[in-house]
């Protein structure tokens, strides 16, 4: 949507910011950001600071506004700490001003990588090779965050969390029945060994704190003129767990030169230039850099697998179902089937 002006109304947001002594006159340069594939995201001006506004899409789905609320708690909540992250300015609990609730923050000075590399980054392998490690770092970081101290406690709920993730997303393979067209999980390889592998091997137990969630190559942004994060973007899918996860998502994203690529896979063709780091030695350069224990990382892997695939197979289920487009669904279920193949091998390293 190039008009805005639907979703975001800037006579009414000028005079909410009027009454939350943010800056007066008239909203200048407004634009939407590219990258809000589902939230909007608009940078202006006003009274000579620089503002990006982040809402929900224009159809709500239930949890949109609980959503926006948690994402801005969250940046709050990391003010000041390592963790590179936009910026938090104000949010707006009150749907009334502009149909759903919302929050300023800071505009983000760097580059989705996920979109394509500057010259600067493409022209030196070293450079591409730290951008992998400054990922890590900044897992590290959120990880390290004490949630309590930062007012983050009941954020989620870190009591019984690794018990609850295989039940969850097996039952969300299997809701997946209901819509016609499905082959079923027969379809799935590794449904009769990843289920029953990670129930057999899940840690008993883990340090809870802050996990991103979602934490890929199109989630960071970097700096233009170095290879360090910018920011971390996108906390909607952020609570209080097992930060060993997020690490484990990096696993189940990132390039594996034992498989055949796609044009078609989720991380792009930037992260398969020669000098990003392998995923050893991303596991490594976090292992120097926590306290946690490592010795059932393989675990997190499968476990990042199995989710990411369950929840991309849904597309696939309702493009079989006539709901959404062929195209992408028989994309992301190619991808579901090259994470449920990762999570094999996984387990064979794991066991061997």
């Amino acid at each position: 949507m190039d008009n805005f002006s639907e979703v975001i109304e800037l006579q009414a947001l000028t005079h909410w910011m009027t009454a939350q002594g943010l800056g007066s006159g008239p909203i200048e340069n407004a634009a939407l950001l590219e990258g809000g594939t589902q939230n909007f995201l608009l940078k202006f001006t006003r009274d000579s600071r620089d503002y990006v506004l982040r809402r929900p899409p224009q159809h709500l789905r239930k949890n949109s506004n609980s959503t926006m609320l948690r994402e801005a708690r969250v940046l709050e909540a990391l003010a000041g700490s390592a963790v590179p992250h936009p910026g938090f300015i104000a949010v707006c609990d009150d749907e009334s001003v502009l149909g759903a609730s919302f929050y300023l923050m800071e505009p983000i000075n760097g580059f989705n990588a996920a979109n394509g590399l500057p010259e600067y980054h493409a022209s030196d392998p070293a450079i591409r090779h730290r951008m992998g490690l400054a990922m890590v770092e900044g897992i590290t970081a959120l990880g390290a965050v004490d949630y309590k101290s930062v007012g983050l406690e009941g954020f989620g709920k870190p009591e019984g969390f690794l018990e609850r993730q295989v039940p969850r997303w097996v039952a969300q393979l299997e809701s997946y029945n209901q819509l016609e067209g499905w082959p079923g999980l027969s379809s799935l390889p590794g449904m009769d060994v990843i289920p029953g592998w990670l129930e057999a091997n899940r840690p008993a137990e883990f340090t809870p704190g802050i996990m991103h969630g979602d934490y890929h190559l199109a989630n960071v942004m970097f700096c233009h003129d170095s290879a360090e994060l910018a920011a971390i973007v996108d906390w909607e899918l952020c609570t209080i767990g097992d930060p060993l996860l997020d690490l484990g998502w990096l696993m189940a994203m990132w390039h594996d030169p034992e498989e055949q690529e796609r044009h078609d896979q989720r991380e792009t063709k930037s992260i398969l230039a020669d000098g990003f780091p392998t995923i050893e030695e991303m596991v490594d350069h976090y292992a120097q850099r926590t306290t946690r224990n490592l010795d059932l990382l393989g675990w997190y892997g499968v476990l990042a697998c199995f989710k990411l695939g369950a929840i991309l197979e849904g597309t696939y289920a309702r493009a079989c179902a006539g709901q959404a487009p062929v195209e992408t669904g028989d994309a992301l279920h190619a991808h579901t089937l090259d994470l449920f193949n990762r999570a094999l091998r996984m387990i064979g390293k794991t066991d061997g």
